[in-house]
């Protein structure tokens, strides 16, 4: 029922009758949909399911078209990205566009699912914000950095778990937390993919984060087990366009001291708690779709 929601989306654009809105939206890469999966899986396919799913998946795409701007990035999943074929004015106000669509679309499907998803986009701003601040220089806060992974990331993630599940009568404490451990996982095997994956699987330059100011987790437990002289050096490098020998640097001192499985393991324990809570619920679709998340390559 994913078309579904695809054709709802389209709908919604097509209300704004306005042909380059509709142009804009057509060049978005739609990636996994994986928000939709999670509304789908919880709570069926009726029409308030489906209503729920778009309005979340117009909202994720207004955050990346900002948080495109903010990075100054060039691409998106592999294509060009609309602020750098169309501008940064255009692709901030197309954000704007769909996020205050998917909002006056939210009011008519119910209350409470209205309150928790647009709790969730004050909590993905203020995760934007945060990750502006955290980037201005090399820290090793890893409460700072774990709180605005839940912000950026995972609060949209728990909000459509709890979303679906308040619609078809769920616990929704239990599909709230599964929704927030599965994002925070998510972002985290991101930050891992930057370092481990080659540009073209990314869609974008390998270790892009690190040159753009982002310390994820692996960078903060590699400065860690480095001796003083490597600090250094690796803090010189942060917000630095890194060379071969720069980026090959980083990826063998991450090598030796085994730091990549350090953060990957940290990522499975949030998705092994998260596959409990739903085997619990006797929903083993959505026990696999935690599964795929550590496994998954892109």
């Amino acid at each position: 029922m994913i078309e579904a929601v695809e054709r709802k989306i389209e709908q919604y654009i097509a209300q704004l009758d306005d042909a380059y809105v509709s142009s804009l939206y057509q060049k978005l890469p739609h990636g996994k949909r994986l928000r939709t999966k999670l509304i789908l899986k919880i709570a069926g396919n009726n029409l308030r399911v489906i209503k729920t799913a778009a309005t979340v998946e117009m909202i994720h795409a207004a955050s990346l078209l900002h948080d495109d701007v903010i990075d100054d990035a060039t691409t998106r999943r592999g294509k060009i990205s609309i602020n750098a074929s169309e501008g940064n004015k255009r692709a901030i106000m197309m954000g704007d566009i769909l996020y205050s669509k998917a909002f006056f679309e939210l009011i008519s499907i119910a209350p409470e699912v209205a309150k928790v998803i647009s709790n969730a986009v004050v909590q993905l701003s203020l995760g934007e914000l945060a990750d502006v601040e955290l980037s201005i220089r090399f820290h090793t806060n890893r409460d700072a950095y774990l709180k605005m992974l839940y912000q950026k990331t995972a609060s949209l993630m728990e909000a459509s778990a709890e979303a679906a599940a308040i619609l078809v009568g769920k616990p929704r404490e239990a599909y709230r937390t599964y929704g927030r451990h599965l994002g925070i996982a998510f972002q985290m095997i991101d930050d891992i993919l930057d370092i481990t994956s080659d540009s073209q699987t990314l869609g974008k330059p390998a270790l892009h984060d690190f040159q753009e100011g982002k310390v994820t987790l692996p960078y903060m437990y590699l400065y860690e087990v480095l001796e003083t002289e490597d600090r250094e050096y690796l803090t010189s490098l942060h917000r630095k366009h890194l060379s071969s020998d720069e980026a090959a640097w980083i990826k063998t001192a991450m090598a030796k001291h085994h730091i990549i499985e350090k953060a990957y393991g940290e990522a499975k324990g949030l998705i092994h708690e998260a596959i409990a809570l739903m085997e619990a619920q006797g929903e083993h679709d959505l026990s696999h779709i935690a599964k795929a998340m550590i496994e998954r390559e892109f």
